[in-house]
């Protein structure tokens, strides 16, 4: 039986959620492997000094930063976390240490950025994995560190930026694309039309889906205020709020002529995509990627709000030609008109099509070859 670790956090929902996929394909396929799940963020609860001062814990900032929409000036933010980060190296390091001393772990599967390192430092002969969650890495020490690590990247940009820090080619492995939950690669068999016609919604208009990930955002609603006010903009939106229970109960409560649907919580995304024509939302990897899976062009933002880490994703998007890349979601109106124009329409959904993504089978033979070479 081999022993393995999946490290995350819940800082952003992709890193427990790609753990989560990738735990459920290597049971589903009857690999001989014992899967322990560890949240980083509960072995360095006692260093966190947001939690010590406040009472709330880092990764919980995070996330209400990011519902709330404070990301400007985010890039020097992770200049000064990084410093924090150095100064509890060695804390961060002597904790880890006596997690592991729970039971010796045949590799170590890092799914976070920030702190690899500590991880690495951490170990004594366990090989360290780090699987990228991002399309590509945000230098310096974020998700490649100059350290003994193997690294699993689910795009070229990655794979260069590996090389470019020294990285050998026995070290990185491509992939062809990020983690998916693997009910995207299950067939929908919901009659559309049915299905929205039952959500009150025209079964013939474009249909958007927009999505802010698992807390929603303060953005949704002036979407919906944009799109109301534009003349001749015929489409549909569907609204998922997830757990912002106040930020569905305004959009209910809007008076829009054109047809929506709100839902909060729903682990039923690929549903709500199956009925959709494409997607609205920030660019996170997880977000592009399923809507990507599911054939559905994208209209996302960049701008100085933007994660830096997800500044690369609107690169891609233009590069690969699957939606279009707003200054603002001010602009919403003109950033749908230019993807429902009917030749950009179809190329993006074509180009869309012609991606294919079987990264979250791919990586349990990653692994497995690493175990064989230990």
């Amino acid at each position: 039986m081999k022993r393995l670790d999946f490290v995350f956090f819940d800082a952003g929902g992709g890193h427990r959620s790609a753990a989560n996929a990738l735990q459920t394909v290597i049971q589903q396929q009857g690999r001989p492997w014992e899967i322990r799940l560890v949240n980083l963020q509960e072995i360095l609860d006692t260093l966190d000094i947001f939690r010590k001062y406040t009472g709330i814990r880092m990764q919980d900032v995070y996330n209400v930063t990011l519902q709330k929409g404070w990301t400007l000036g985010s890039a020097q933010t992770l200049v000064l976390m990084h410093g924090l980060i150095r100064l509890y190296h060695d804390s961060q390091v002597r904790l880890l240490k006596e997690f592991w001393k729970q039971g010796e772990r045949d590799l170590v599967v890092s799914l976070i950025p920030n702190f690899n390192r500590a991880l690495r430092d951490s170990l004594a002969a366990t090989p360290l994995v780090t699987i990228l969650t991002d399309l590509a890495d945000f230098p310096p020490h974020f998700w490649i560190e100059r350290q003994d690590q193997y690294l699993i990247c689910g795009t070229e940009k990655a794979v260069e930026q590996a090389r470019a820090l020294g990285h050998p080619a026995g070290h990185i492995f491509p992939t062809s694309g990020m983690i998916l939950r693997p009910s995207f690669y299950q067939p929908v068999t919901a009659d559309r039309t049915a299905e929205r016609c039952r959500l009150g919604l025209d079964p013939e208009s474009p249909t958007g889906l927009v999505l802010f990930g698992g807390q929603g955002s303060n953005v949704m609603p002036e979407i919906a205020r944009r799109v109301n006010a534009a003349a001749q903009l015929h489409c549909q939106l569907i609204f998922i709020c997830g757990r912002n229970k106040k930020l569905a109960q305004q959009l209910r409560g809007m008076q829009t002529s054109f047809p929506k649907y709100v839902e909060e919580f729903t682990s039923e995304i690929p549903y709500y995509m199956h009925l959709s024509d494409f997607f609205v939302g920030k660019p996170g990897p997880g977000s592009i990627s399923e809507a990507i899976a599911m054939r559905l062009p994208v209209v996302v933002e960049r701008n100085a709000w933007t994660l830096p880490q997800e500044r690369y994703n609107t690169e891609w998007i233009l590069q690969k030609q699957v939606g279009v890349v707003l200054p603002s979601f001010r602009a919403i109106d003109a950033g749908l008109r230019e993807l429902l124009d009917a030749s950009n329409f179809a190329r993006f959904r074509a180009n869309a099509a012609a991606i294919t993504n079987r990264a979250v089978f791919e990586i349990p033979e990653i692994l497995a070859a690493l175990l064989e070479r230990r």
